[in-house]
């Protein structure tokens, strides 16, 4: 098993679809809200190349020896000028995703170390990323990884 990230190209749609799709059915069962639908994933699909292109991000995949298991959205965006000169731009994961019978190998680590390397590419020092509240084992990688969390967003149905 040889796996290396590379960036998405218009070849990969199809499994970057079938990706987001897995993300969407496995988000449902935690909150309720996702469409768990084929065609969902395939405009959601268009709708995050549309935002990562105007933050010149791309999709960024983890191939194992020709075979995509894991997915990410990246970009660095820029945040409000009251923000302190040192955070103001920062890098930001989006989507990660790795195939469901994959799960548990390390490929989400490789895909945010990428994500590291390429913010400080970036000249950036700070990497942010999103997690439900009801996925605790994202979030427990991503504490292992070094993430805080340093954001709560609340939901009330009115």
């Amino acid at each position: 098993m040889t796996i290396t990230v590379r960036t998405a190209l218009p070849r990969d749609r199809d499994v970057v679809i079938e990706l987001i799709h897995q993300l969407n059915i496995f988000e449902a069962d935690l909150t309720g809200d996702r469409l768990r639908d084929y065609g969902a994933a395939t405009r959601y699909h268009a709708e995050l190349l549309q935002r990562l292109a105007t933050w010149n991000g791309r999709i960024i995949l983890a191939d194992d020896d020709g075979v995509v298991v894991g997915a990410m959205g990246f970009a660095v965006q820029e945040d409000a000028a009251y923000m302190v000169p040192d955070a103001r731009r920062y890098g930001v994961v989006t989507d990660l995703v790795v195939d469901r019978h994959r799960r548990g190998a390390g490929i989400g680590r490789l895909l945010l170390q990428e994500a590291e390397r390429l913010t400080r590419e970036a000249g950036v020092k700070r990497l942010t990323i999103g997690v439900l509240s009801a996925n605790a084992s994202a979030a427990r990688t991503y504490r292992a990884f070094g993430f805080d969390p340093y954001m709560t967003v609340m939901v009330k149905a009115v």
